[in-house]
């Protein structure tokens, strides 16, 4: 839902927008309440009726057996009721929540891996499980609940006004209190459970931070400090949820008092009045029947308002998540900045860049203008300093981000191979994580790739063979192997594009002759190579070589060269 709105989209539209998507299920929620509402004065009705005749008229309880019978039958459907109401707000919040979580992975999706890595796993993980969490409330009940508070006491009050009207301008003149003082209460409670959000993505990124670096604190006996560090993190935290307790309690208490002042006011009005010492308005006329259900509609005239009030941290939280996923929501995609990529115009090109443009947020351009085209079988070698844009350029053909300015196109149908000097492995076996480039691929295949990319003599050693268990990040293997392993994938994949960012990066001599003759054997089979890289050996490996300097192209080499703003580039 999130490409609906503009840059004005804030936390309240977006969770308007979100509700009017399931206006049915919570519509049906807030009918139920409403019936909730209806039965209830009608079960006090009952019972003033009963009392009444009692007490006043004398009946015996034997006469009184078709009110019995009925007040039974008005306490379960009441019930069921109650239960309708809770089922299609849960219902609703289900439904929303879901949408919510889809939306956000899209979101991420298309802002692409380079500026939704951007972001910490943890922070990311807190949003999508806790905040997302955090609506249940705010659709489930508060939502409802907001029209049943406007709806029941007004149905409340025209019974009492028929009944007696002093008594219900007693009503009408405290109702007012409790809504006033929930929404001086709600805008601290919200600043608060914005803060509480923020507090729980540094904790969780905190945390996770220093679990993935236990093994270089233990080396640097550092491991007593950072756990000092985790404590105090989480005591912030802690502290941070207790205000939000104390506010919590707090308003409940006020709230609580103002509508208990309220009905004894009207229980003294109604005891005097029957006693005959007020001798106002309709004051004469009360009758012990209308004394009781006056009585007993009271604290249900103010029930709704109480149960608002209580369902207004509900909103406070909902808010508050909602804020920092509509931040993430605003972040512009590769969708919103740039069209999808048009089809080459010639054969034989695999992917052309044209005047493109790429800034990053603080850092402004990082790359262009210039143009680039790959043709199949070009061994393409991107050289330059530190920071010229080479990771930049290949992000770019990847489709990684999308350029600011220039266009994109690619052969049609196109897939490409990644590898970087910090191949992605998993926490799972060796073959899981080579199944993640062919997840249908057999074992035999998967050992072929592994000769392909030098690792035979590993599988020698290996007890399990395929089934060798991996640690997160590759733990279990040297750099070397880990290369390897990715290179291993690429052979799996099949691409016909190979996109590669200092594959050679910290490797000994040995380790990387290995990896540039199995690079070798993937140009032989006619794949498409694209390699940063400041090697001379991977350098002496390319047909073509660009260099850049300061995002642009400096110079280049080889086969169909230009001069770096020519389709030749």
């Amino acid at each position: 839902m999130g490409e609906r709105f503009g840059p004005e989209l804030t936390p309240r539209h977006w969770l308007a927008a979100h509700a009017a998507g399931q206006r049915v299920w919570l519509t049906l929620a807030a009918l139920a309440g409403f019936a909730v509402g209806a039965l209830t004065i009608v079960q006090m009705l009952l019972l003033a009726w009963i009392i009444s005749r009692l007490l006043v008229d004398g009946a015996s309880v034997a006469s009184l057996g078709g009110g019995f019978m009925a007040l039974a039958a008005v306490l379960p459907v009441r019930a069921l009721a109650q239960w309708g109401q809770e089922l299609a707000g849960q219902e609703a919040s289900l439904r929303i929540r879901r949408a919510v979580r889809a939306e956000l992975l899209d979101h991420l999706a298309a802002m692409g891996p380079v500026r939704a890595g951007a972001r910490h796993t943890a922070g990311l993980a807190s949003q999508l499980v806790e905040q997302v969490e955090a609506l249940d409330g705010y659709f489930a009940r508060f939502l409802p609940q907001l029209r049943l508070a406007v709806a029941i006491p007004m149905m409340i009050l025209a019974v009492v006004v028929w009944l007696d009207w002093l008594a219900a301008l007693f009503l009408l003149l405290a109702a007012p209190l409790i809504p006033l003082f929930m929404a001086l209460v709600g805008m601290g409670a919200e600043r608060l459970n914005q803060a509480q959000f923020a507090a729980v993505s540094r904790l969780a990124g905190h945390f996770l931070d220093r679990v993935r670096g236990i093994a270089t604190l233990q080396l640097f006996h550092r491991t007593e400090a950072a756990t000092q560090e985790v404590h105090e993190a989480a005591d912030h935290y802690r502290r941070l949820s207790m205000r939000t307790l104390r506010l919590a309690f707090l308003s409940s208490a006020v709230l609580e008092f103002f509508a208990s002042v309220a009905i004894a006011v009207v229980a003294i009005y109604v005891g005097f009045g029957l006693l005959g010492y007020i001798d106002y308005g309709p004051s004469p006329q009360l009758t012990l029947f209308t004394g009781v259900l006056v009585l007993l509609l009271a604290p249900e005239f103010f029930q709704p308002l109480r149960s608002l009030a209580q369902h207004y941290h509900d909103r406070a939280a909902a808010l508050g998540a909602a804020d920092g996923m509509v931040a993430l929501l605003s972040e512009t995609t590769a969708e919103q900045r740039s069209c999808r990529p048009q089809p080459v115009r010639e054969a034989g090109q695999v992917v052309t860049l044209a005047n493109v443009t790429l800034d990053h947020p603080g850092r402004g351009r990082v790359l262009g203008p210039l143009d680039l085209t790959v043709r199949q079988g070009d061994i393409l070698a991107i050289t330059g300093p530190s920071g010229a844009g080479k990771s930049a350029l290949l992000q770019l053909l990847a489709g990684f981000v999308a350029p600011d300015q220039g266009e994109r196109r690619v052969m049609e149908g196109l897939s490409f191979a990644w590898m970087d000097q910090r191949p992605l492995l998993i926490h799972g076996s060796l073959a899981d994580n080579l199944r993640l480039a062919a997840p249908g691929a057999s074992d035999a295949e998967l050992q072929q790739a592994l000769r392909h990319a030098g690792l035979a003599e590993l599988m020698d050693v290996l007890p399990g063979g395929l089934a060798t268990p991996l640690g997160e990040r590759g733990s279990g293997l040297s750099g070397g192997q880990a290369q390897r392993l990715a290179l291993a994938r690429v052979f799996l994949s099949n691409s016909p594009l190979v996109l590669l960012d200092e594959p050679t990066a910290s490797l000994d001599e040995g380790t990387e002759a290995r990896i540039i003759e199995s690079l070798r054997e993937l140009a032989a089979a006619g794949r498409t190579l694209v390699i940063a890289t400041h090697h001379p050996a991977l350098m002496a490996l390319a047909t073509r070589r660009l260099t850049l300097a300061e995002g642009r192209v400096a110079s280049a080499t080889g086969k169909g060269s230009g001069d770096g703003r020519g389709d030749d580039a």
